[in-house]
């Protein structure tokens, strides 16, 4: 049997080398703490699973819905905007529900470019920017995210000749892998770079409830004129802790999402009516679930950034995300021998940041998907891993 070529550009991910090698552990009597899957831990709040268990009871509700969304969550999604962010969105023409946000952004390329054009991606990214733009016929060019320059891409570095031929910039804050956030006036300039060279922006904003310490996350388009270069990505999965009921949508320019949502016509429908149903509920419900939500995250990361450093091991506390984003010392390069020794001998899985792009080298990401115990046992045993073997 003869497959795909573009199947060649796919390699089996360093997520399914974690979990076989997990699996395997944990079969041989290993008790394993999983910090590398980012899949929210803690249960729906209690009014968002009672909407989706009323819909489900519903003998109706099981039919085929349509692509764009069912219109009580498309006006859901354009009420929350403007209460949460100040952005005024046309409900039916500037809205798109999805099955999560990764169907978004996968699907998005098949909208937008042509074989051979160049999209330009975070590096370190998460891995469906990249592969979604390979599967697309898309052209990587990788921008750089680096420590010294708070991992925002320097839009200014990118070659006159690549920002021509440019379709698709890629951003993502606050980010996978990298827990990093963004500022307005770097937002600004990103639009302003993406009107010079006719570019569409696609904004990652999956974990934008998700801030610490009194931040509070910047939507792109709360800057002006980021609707008319660009959309953003949204998920109900971490803010309502629904990841898997496949619940997301994007909104912004609205012929960008007209082609997402012709795509998306010609190969699926819409999302299960009482799942739907679920993300109303959670957009409509009271902001107290959400930021008990963020706290407890905030309380996790503060359990783990602090006992690794009682080890020794300092690492940043982020100010956004489900993240921690681990400098390793020096000598514990290259990353997945870490990653894979970690788990092999102290029994803790994270990733290595080579699995987002090669500028992840050095790093590992941490998931705080587990109580505050095992996340503080989780740092017991890296750090004694650490000193270990200094």
């Amino acid at each position: 049997m003869q497959f795909a070529a573009r199947l060649d550009q796919l390699k089996p991910g360093v997520f399914s080398k974690i979990s076989a090698l997990k699996n395997k552990l944990n079969s041989a009597g290993m008790e394993v703490i999983d910090l590398s899957v980012g899949s929210p831990d803690m249960p729906p709040p209690p009014h968002v699973k009672e909407a989706l268990i009323k819909a489900a009871r519903d003998d109706t509700k099981y039919g085929y819905t349509l692509t764009e969304g069912i219109p009580p969550l498309k006006q859901a999604i354009a009420n929350w905007y403007q209460k949460y962010y100040g952005v005024i969105l046309d409900p039916e023409r500037e809205t798109l529900n999805l099955m999560g946000s990764q169907d978004g952004l996968a699907h998005i390329y098949w909208a937008v470019i042509d074989p051979g054009d160049i999209v330009l991606v975070p590096d370190p990214g998460y891995p469906i920017y990249h592969d979604g733009a390979r599967l697309a016929g898309g052209v990587l060019y990788p921008i750089p995210l680096l420590e010294e320059n708070r991992f925002l891409p320097d839009l200014s570095k990118i070659p006159p000749e690549i920002c021509q031929k440019a379709k698709v910039l890629i951003l993502n804050y606050p980010s996978n892998p990298l827990a990093a956030t963004a500022t307005r006036a770097f937002f600004e300039q990103a639009v302003d770079f993406a009107r010079n060279h006719h570019i569409i922006i696609c904004h990652d904003f999956a974990y934008s409830e998700l801030s610490y310490d009194g931040y509070k996350n910047t939507s792109f388009l709360e800057v002006p004129g980021a609707k008319d270069v660009g959309v953003e990505f949204h998920s109900i999965s971490k803010t309502f802790n629904l990841a898997g009921c496949r619940i997301g949508f994007a909104v912004g320019n609205p012929r960008i999402i007209e082609a997402l949502r012709l795509v998306k016509s010609n190969i699926d429908y819409g999302g299960f009516r009482p799942v739907q149903e679920a993300a109303v509920a959670a957009l409509e419900g009271p902001p107290e679930c959400v930021r008990q939500n963020a706290l407890a995250y905030q309380k996790r990361r503060d359990i783990l950034v602090e006992e690794l450093a009682a080890f020794g091991w300092n690492v940043v506390k982020p100010k956004a995300s489900m993240f921690v984003w681990a400098k390793l010392p020096s000598a514990f390069f290259p990353s997945e021998k870490f990653a894979t020794r970690l788990l092999e001998e102290a029994g803790v899985a994270v990733v290595p940041g080579t699995a987002f792009g090669q500028n992840g080298e050095g790093y590992v990401r941490i998931g705080l998907v587990q109580d505050g115990g095992k996340l503080k046992e989780a740092g017991r045993r890296m750090g004694e891993f650490i000193n270990k073997n200094q």
